[in-house]
């Protein structure tokens, strides 16, 4: 059983940039590889980031490539999402999730975190 907390949400303007963690608990962090997905008001959740167990292999997708930086430290159970030169569409709830394979499925699921980006 894996517990994900996020933080690190809030209300910024557009340009500016933010950090998001992600805590878990647990002995086995480094066996799960680790995502970020996100979801705005009336849309469907959507993938943004993945990273590997050790993180040497990151994805992304095209709507962030080049803004944002997943990034993980085994050492302190954590996964982050650093976010810059936010968009007003990257507002949504932003949620972190663990799973065992890069097939694309999750088995644990944070409560999430708002991100605000005001234009």
């Amino acid at each position: 059983q894996v517990q994900l907390v996020e933080s690190g949400g809030g209300l910024v303007q557009a340009g500016d940039s933010l950090r998001l963690s992600c805590a878990a608990s647990g002995r086995t962090f480094s066996a799960y590889v680790m995502g970020w997905f996100r979801q705005a008001p009336g849309k469907e959740r959507e993938f943004v980031a993945r990273i590997s167990w050790g993180g040497g292999s990151t994805s992304y997708a095209d709507s962030v490539k080049g803004r944002f930086t997943i990034s993980r430290d085994n050492a302190k159970n954590t996964v982050y999402l650093q976010m810059n030169s936010l968009k007003p569409e990257d507002t949504a709830v932003y949620y972190c999730a663990a799973g065992r394979s890069l097939d694309g499925s999750y088995d644990y699921w944070g409560q999430g975190t708002q991100v605000t980006v005001s234009s």
